[in-house]
This record gives C-alpha cells, sequence and structure tokens, in this order.
C-alpha cells in the first residue's frame, strides 16, 4: 500500500511490493489449526456434505431407471416408485445441505471471532514504536475484511472444493461403469478447463491482495478526515479531504476493475467450454444410439453426468481463483500475528515491587531510526517526591525523555533505572502500574465519564471514583450533566471543553494513585477559570509524586524543584530556576524569549485583577 504523501517505511507491513506465496508454499497446517477447536461440528458439517453430495450423485441413476422403466416397459406402478424415490433423494438432500450450511457459519462465525480477537491483542502487544509507523486504517483493514476473506476460505470455500471434488470422482466413477468409452470422451475437456484455472487464479489472487492494499489505503484517508473533522472544518478543507479520498478510492475502484476483467474472461470461458462439453456430448451420443450401444435413458443419464463433471470443473476453477485471492487476506493476518513487539520483558524479568520514585538517567543515547540521534549522553538523578520540569525548544528531546521513563522505547545507549532496577529488568505490566501519564493533548474513550476515570482503576468502588473527581475539580460540572457520570463524552471527548477533558483525565490518574507522574502541561490553550481548575487539580496530583513535567508556563517552572535545561538532544543546564537565571545561559534566553512577556502582562494587571493573576499562576 502506498501512504499518501509520506515515505513507506522499509518495514512495512503492507503486500503489495512482496512477493505472493506460492499456493503450495502456504503453511496449510496453520490456516486449519484455526478449525481445530471447532473440529467436531466441523466433521459434522463434512459428513452433512459427503450425505448432501452423493445424494445429488444417486438422482441421474433414478432418473435413468425411471425413463428406462417408461420407455421399455410402460410400468406406471415403476414409475410411481421411481418418482417418489427421486422426491425422497431431493429432500435428503435438502436436509443435509441445511445442516451442512449451519454448521459451517457456525464455525465460520466463531473463526472470525477468533482471529479479530487475536489480532486485537496482538496490537495492543506491539510496542508503540510499531504504531508509531503504522496508520490505523489499514490495521483496522486487516481486523475486518481480511480476516472475512480468510473465514469464507475455510468454511466456504475449501468444503465447497471438497463438494466439487466429490461430484467429480464420482460422476466419472459412475460413468466409467456405464460405459467407460463415453466417459473416456467426456474427461477429454478436463485438462483445458485445468489449464484455464490455473492460469486465471494466478492473476486473480494477485489482483484481489492489490484490491485489500488499495482498501486499505482508502480506509485510512477516510479515517483521518473523520477524525481531524474539526480541523478539516475549520480549515474549509471538505472538498480536499473528498477529492483525496476519491483518488484513494479511485485507486481502488482500478484495481477491482482489473480483478473483475480477470473474472469475467474466466467465467466467459469456462461457461464456453462446459456448454462445448455439452454439445460434445450430445453429438457422441446420438451417435452411440444411431449405432445401437446406446439407449435414450442412458445418454440422458451420460448428459446430466456429464454436465455435473463440466459444471464441477468450474466450479473448482473458479474455488480455485476463489481461494488464491483470499490467500492474499491471509498473508496479511499472519503478517501482523507474526509481528513480534521490538520491546519485550527479559526471560528473568521480576515485577517491581512498591517504589520510592528515584529516576535515575545514566548516559543516555536514543535514536528513533538507528542514524539521527535524538539523546545524547543524557545523564539525570531525580529523587523520591521531586518535581522536574523540562525546557527546551521543540525537538530537543523532552518527549524522548517521556517515553524511556515507562519503557515505550529502550535507550540505545545507556541505562534508565528506578530505585536501581533496570528498566529492562523488570516487566513492562508492573513497571507502568507505578507510572500515570497526563498528555498534553488528552484522549477520552467514547464512553462514559464513569468509564473514563475507572479506566485509571477498573476495580474502584463508586466512592473512590468520586473522590478522585473531587480531587481533580471534576466533580461539579460532572454533576451539571443530566446523566452525571453516565454521560456519554463522545468519541475522543469531543462532547467535553478542553479544561473539562484534561480534568477527567486527572481525576483518571488520581485514581491509579501512581507513585510516578508524567504530565505534559497542556494549559496555555485554557481560559483563566479552566486553567486555574486544572493548575489546582495538577497541584493535588503531584503532591507527594516524584513528577516530570514538560513545561511550558511560567507557573510551573516555579513550582519545579529542579529545571532541566535540553538543547540538541543534551542536557545544556540544570539547576533552580534562580540559579539558572543567574549562570545567564539557555534558559535565560528561553526565559526571556517566552516566559519574561508573560510575566510582565501579569504585573501590568490592576490591583482588582488579583483572582485572574492567582488564576494565570502568578
Amino acid at each position: 500500500m502506498r501512504r499518501f504523501s509520506r515515505r513507506q517505511p522499509p518495514n512495512d507491513l503492507t503486500t503489495q511490493d512482496q512477493p505472493q506465496i506460492p499456493f503450495r508454499d502456504v503453511n496449510w497446517r496453520r490456516v486449519f489449526g484455526y478449525l481445530r477447536p471447532y473440529r467436531a461440528r466441523m466433521a459434522l458439517a463434512i459428513l452433512a456434505l459427503l450425505l448432501s453430495t452423493g445424494a445429488g450423485l444417486i438422482f441421474p441413476l433414478i432418473i435413468v431407471q425411471l425413463l428406462d422403466s417408461v420407455t421399455s416397459s410402460g410400468n406406471m406402478g415403476s414409475l410411481n416408485v421411481f418418482a417418489l424415490l427421486l422426491v425422497g433423494v431431493f429432500f435428503v438432500q435438502a436436509a443435509f445441505r441445511f445442516l451442512q450450511s449451519y454448521l459451517l457459519s457456525y464455525v465460520g462465525e466463531h473463526i472470525v471471532f477468533d482471529l479479530r480477537s487475536s489480532l486485537y491483542a496482538r496490537l495492543q502487544q506491539l510496542s508503540l514504536g510499531f504504531h508509531a509507523e503504522r496508520r490505523v486504517g489499514d490495521l483496522v483493514s486487516r481486523i475486518s475484511s481480511d480476516v472475512t476473506q480468510m473465514r469464507t476460505m475455510l468454511t466456504n470455500d475449501l468444503t465447497m472444493a471438497l463438494s466439487q471434488a466429490l461430484s467429480l470422482l464420482g460422476s466419472v466413477g459412475i460413468l466409467l461403469s456405464m460405459n467407460a468409452r463415453f466417459a473416456l470422451f467426456i474427461l477429454g475437456v478436463a485438462p483445458l478447463l485445468i489449464v484455464v484455472a490455473f492460469v486465471f487464479g494466478r492473476r486473480i489472487r494477485s489482483s484481489s491482495t492489490n484490491i485489500q492494499d488499495q482498501l486499505a489505503s482508502s480506509t485510512v484517508v477516510a479515517e483521518e478526515g473523520l477524525q481531524g473533522i474539526r480541523i478539516v472544518k475549520s480549515f474549509g478543507r471538505e472538498q480536499y479531504e473528498t477529492q483525496r479520498y476519491n483518488a484513494s478510492l479511485d485507486k481502488t475502484f482500478h484495481a477491482s476493475l482489473k480483478m473483475a476483467v480477470y473474472n469475467s474472461l474466466f467465467a466467459a470461458l469456462i461457461t464456453f467450454l462446459g456448454f462445448s462439453a455439452i454439445a460434445a456430448i450430445m453429438w457422441y451420443g446420438g451417435r452411440e444410439v444411431i449405432a445401437g450401444r446406446l439407449n435414450l435413458a442412458m445418454i440422458t443419464g451420460f448428459l446430466i453426468y456429464g454436465i455435473t463433471i463440466a459444471a464441477t470443473l468450474g466450479g473448482l476453477g473458479a474455488l480455485y481463483g476463489a481461494i488464491n485471492a483470499a490467500l492474499g487476506g491471509v498473508q496479511r493476518v499472519f503478517e501482523l500475528l507474526d509481528t513480534e513487539p521490538t520491546l519485550q520483558d527479559a526471560p528473568d524479568a521480576v515485577d517491581l515491587e512498591t517504589t520510592e520514585g528515584r529516576i535515575t538517567f545514566e548516559d543516555v543515547s536514543f535514536s528513533y531510526d538507528g542514524q539521527a540521534a535524538v539523546l545524547q549522553g543524557v545523564s539525570l538523578q531525580i529523587a523520591s517526591g521531586e518535581i522536574l520540569a523540562l525546557v527546551g525548544p521543540s525537538g530537543a528531546g523532552k518527549s524522548t525523555i517521556f517515553n524511556l521513563i515507562p519503557r515505550f522505547y529502550d535507550p540505545t545507549q545507556g541505562r534508565v533505572s528506578i530505585d536501581g532496577h533496570d528498566l529492562r529488568a523488570v516487566t513492562q505490566h508492573s513497571l507502568r502500574n507505578h507510572i500515570a501519564i497526563v498528555p498534553q493533548e488528552t484522549l477520552l474513550f467514547g464512553g462514559t465519564v464513569r468509564e473514563n476515570i475507572l479506566y485509571g482503576r477498573l476495580d474502584a468502588s463508586q466512592e473512590e471514583m468520586v473522590a478522585a473527581a473531587k480531587a481533580a475539580n471534576a466533580h461539579d460540572f460532572i454533576s451539571e450533566f443530566a446523566d452525571g457520570y453516565e454521560t456519554i463524552v463522545g468519541e475522543r471527548g469531543t462532547r467535553l471543553s478542553g479544561g473539562q477533558r484534561q480534568r477527567i483525565a486527572i481525576a483518571r490518574a488520581i485514581l491509579k494513585d501512581p507513585r510516578i507522574l508524567l504530565l505534559d502541561e497542556a494549559t496555555s490553550s485554557l481560559d483563566n477559570e479552566s486553567e486555574s481548575l486544572v493548575q489546582d487539580a495538577l497541584s493535588r496530583l503531584m503532591q507527594g509524586r516524584t513528577t516530570v513535567i514538560i513545561a511550558h508556563r511560567l507557573s510551573t517552572i516555579k513550582v519545579a524543584h529542579h529545571i532541566a535545561v535540553l538543547q540538541s538532544g543534551r542536557i545544556a543546564e540544570f539547576g533552580t530556576h534562580d540559579e539558572l537565571i543567574a549562570l545567564n545561559g539557555v534558559y535565560a534566553r528561553l526565559y526571556a524569549m517566552q516566559f519574561r512577556e508573560f510575566e510582565d502582562d501579569l504585573a501590568a494587571l490592576p490591583a482588582a485583577d488579583d483572582g485572574l493573576r492567582a488564576a494565570a499562576g502568578a
């Protein structure tokens, strides 16, 4: 899949530029492994299929006997018996076909559930670096359409292929027993049908994989446009987004047309060859009747079995193409399932028990791509309960330090430890149990207020949840909602204001009661009243906790015990606010450019605006 105006990472999971796995090299044991939990029902479905197929093979023989009884003896009783027998055969066939269809649907839906559950679990396990390189739309496409293709192949296509193969072998066997010479003439068309199926099957599979990739690309564009609908509308880019989606959809459209050409040509050739085979059977059978070697009843039976053979050969060819098409989706599913997290717990990793919260960076260097260094030789000591502010220009490495503390990434060189424990020696789950993150862009899930706060601790009581909301200055506005804590916040919390979202996120962190707090302060876009409430909530949250803050406001810097000034991936300066101002270096220049104007504006406020000054953090 080609990504829109972005260089595709070399380790992308998309398959458009990857070689197709040959049909014979597919790991069929793994594919069929998804049927193993339901083997009893699958076996019953196959038994029903065999009986249904067997009934279909019997009825032409009954027709032969029926016609023979009419033309030779004229016995009405025999006619009635064979007619009733024919109806009985059709009833049995219909009953077993129903049982087969139901059981295959049952197994198929369970396979879809299992695959989607496994894929989603794998996506949750994969490291943050994986998700940083992929787009959500492509991953959603794998969970949805690719899984559906795999389900169809396992429960429909392969069982139908078995049914068609049984019909073919059964028909050939019956014909050989009736008249070997005539049967061999009918089978003369089989090699041509097989060659056509093989040639078109490969092309159909390649086209199907291309369609899945293009469809995933379209899903990505649609998902981005809908998630960013506020930005789209604010810039008046509705038409642009529509055109962008249409351009992506156009690639899917043309890939689908290409596959439609192959499918249509394949169906036309199979139909032509099938009816030509029927014409040949009628011609040859007529000669045999004229020669006295066959009667009308026999030629009718041969004609029915000949049609069955032609239809099954054509059906097998079509199924070969369909299975090849589905294998493209199977390949995409297995690629995702086989992707391993780049960060894994060491075999001897231990749980991090109750921690004091001392954080140590020892000569840490880091690079996202293995080339450009984001951090270079960073050494840092953060004492238990200390508040450290990270200050520096964009790209200096502040967010990278954030990402290393919960071990979203591992250092390229050096060591990060908590209370002397190297983060690579403890389990990721236990480490993150001691850490809470309040990001700059608050993300809420689309459920209720209650669900979002309880995300901090799922087993918390009602009283604990309300206490956390009160500590975050969120209880009052939540109580004003008609549904209170059951209020739906909307996707990503869009039904709430920025300040409300942040206070719910703070309540979530308070409920978790972490020992270490990572705070990407984001109050600059709030109005003064909201900022005051958020700052007050943050002050409660930070009490007694080791806190690392990416600082944007003067109030945050003055609260911090120490300030680390980052420049070009290094700690350029370290100290208190007064010490760094006295140093008259990088921090002093940043302070003069970014914070002095804010402080001067506060100083200029009249005395009557003391409340506003307090809200702004003066």
